[in-house]
């Protein structure tokens, strides 16, 4: 399995000085490396963050297929999977079979953006750890994609009321796929405020003790092949590492460092 973990594959969406990107963002060499395991023709697989949400399901892989394809990496079918089932623009993929295989069926698992206890509960509706364990192709996470992967994921809250609720589970069985945690987006989230207090400072740091999140900027990603036998996950572009409570940068653009086990 070939595993990437994106802050976001097709550059920054928000925040200052944003660079534009067309198609797949080239920073840091992602859609190089994306490439040099691609398969030509290959069968890609999104899989919701937002399972009811069907409009946006569709806009978004219509999205990520002409990404792929203008970034010259051919593809033969692109489906989304959401509460319908497995579909192509909306309509069923392949009436009649079941889901039990569904993954295997594919050469790349596109795991998409969006709120992460909702991706992971449905995540969980469909047995997707148990069905990706096995997989031989391509993951590619994306934001609330990569860090459901983890193991253990650390839930950063996000909308309002969340840290402050005491019932929000601020830690909930992921994919298994790695150890690492990774917060993405951090050149637009660094000083936001939730709930009247700093989301990082505040917050994050906090839960922070005895354990390590890799703070992602867009266009910074991690590499895992399980196949190299180099040690495990490689960081590649600028991230920052947020442990017992402080923060430090622990690499930069068009550097890589190898994160090696937990």
């Amino acid at each position: 399995m070939i595993v990437f973990l994106t802050s976001s594959p097709t550059g920054p969406f928000a925040g200052e000085n944003r660079r534009i990107v067309h198609g797949l963002d080239r920073l840091n060499g992602f859609a190089d490396r994306l490439e040099s395991f691609w398969k030509a023709g290959s069968r890609c697989l999104m899989i919701a963050s937002s399972p009811e949400e069907y409009r946006g399901n569709d806009e978004m892989s219509a999205f990520f297929r002409w990404a792929l394809e203008d970034s010259g990496l051919p593809v033969s079918e692109f489906a989304m999977w959401d509460d319908r089932g497995v579909t192509v623009s909306g309509c069923p993929a392949r009436i009649g079979e079941g889901l039990s295989e569904t993954v295997n069926n594919y050469d790349v698992i596109l795991l998409s953006g969006g709120h992460v206890p909702t991706q992971n509960a449905f995540f969980r509706k469909i047995g997707l750890r148990e069905k990706i364990k096995d997989f031989q192709g391509i993951v590619i996470g994306i934001s609330a994609g990569t860090m459901n992967s983890a193991e253990d994921v650390y839930v950063q809250p996000e909308l309002p009321g969340e840290s402050v609720n005491p019932d929000f589970e601020r830690h909930i069985q992921g994919l298994g796929l790695t150890w690492v945690n990774v917060l993405p987006h951090y050149q637009m989230v660094k000083d936001s405020y939730l709930d009247g207090r700093r989301l990082m400072e505040d917050i994050t740091y906090g839960d922070s003790w005895g354990q390590k999140f890799y703070a992602l900027t867009d266009g910074s990603y991690i590499l895992i092949d399980t196949s190299s036998g180099d040690g495990g996950p490689r960081l590649f572009g600028e991230a920052y590492r947020i442990a017992d409570g402080g923060i430090v940068q622990v690499c930069r653009e068009g550097e890589s460092i190898l994160l090696g086990k937990k």
